[in-house]
């Protein structure tokens, strides 16, 4: 056997358990941009993936928070609560598809970013609107509220990065709330003015600044 041949079949096992010892890494790395209690990418993990997205000019930022979630943890208990987050996910990310992704940002509140390949984001988003109404299946039927959403297209702000357009989508799903409108598109007015990034109704929020203009 030639030296170089040993020196080639004494590295194999060396090789195998670098490779095997970088593979455990790329697991516990995936884990932990996946949410334990959704699936769902995590803050980090969803950044990654959606400001890949925004690359094409059909992607559409969309966040949506569940409504009165609070009541729903106080009157049926958490286990409730959290088989609701996990619906609300499910379908949320069932919705998006592949094409796009789906994220838990914290709490009851979510964010996508998916690709409207045909112009009609709005009827998208109206039909997922209906689909998170939904009660929980294997739940007591009043298990279920409304998810408002806020969404705007990328093209409309091409100087927006994620932060940016995940701002506006904020304002727009917020103005949702206030409204009880279900959903609203960020128009093309001016961000709320903060200093510290927090929309008006937030804590942190200064309330001297001009509020986004939205359409319905």
């Amino acid at each position: 056997m030639s030296a170089l041949a040993t020196v080639l079949l004494s590295a194999l096992p060396l090789a195998a358990g670098w490779a095997g010892h970088v593979w455990w890494l790329r697991g516990c790395l995936n884990t932990a941009r996946r949410d334990p209690l959704t699936g769902l990418r995590t803050r980090d993990g969803f950044t990654r993936r959606a400001t890949a997205l925004l690359k094409d000019p059909r992607a559409v930022v969309v966040l949506a928070d569940v409504d009165k979630f609070k009541h729903i943890n106080d009157t049926f208990g958490h286990a409730a609560g959290d088989a609701l987050l996990k619906a609300t996910a499910d379908r949320l990310a069932h919705h998006v598809g592949p094409s796009g992704v789906a994220g838990r940002l914290g709490g009851d509140e979510f964010a996508a970013v998916l690709i409207d390949d045909h112009g009609t984001a709005a009827d998208l988003l109206a039909v997922l609107h209906g689909v998170l109404a939904r009660p929980v299946d294997g739940q007591d039927p009043a298990v279920s509220t409304t998810v408002s959403l806020g969404w705007v297209r990328a093209a409309d702000f091409p100087a927006d990065d994620l932060s940016g357009l995940l701002r506006r989508a904020d304002e727009a799903m917020y103005a949702a709330k206030q409204g009880r409108a279900g959903m609203r598109r960020a128009g093309l007015g001016r961000l709320f003015a903060t200093v510290t990034g927090r929309r008006s109704g937030r804590t942190g929020a200064r309330t001297d600044g001009p509020i986004v203009t939205v359409a319905a």
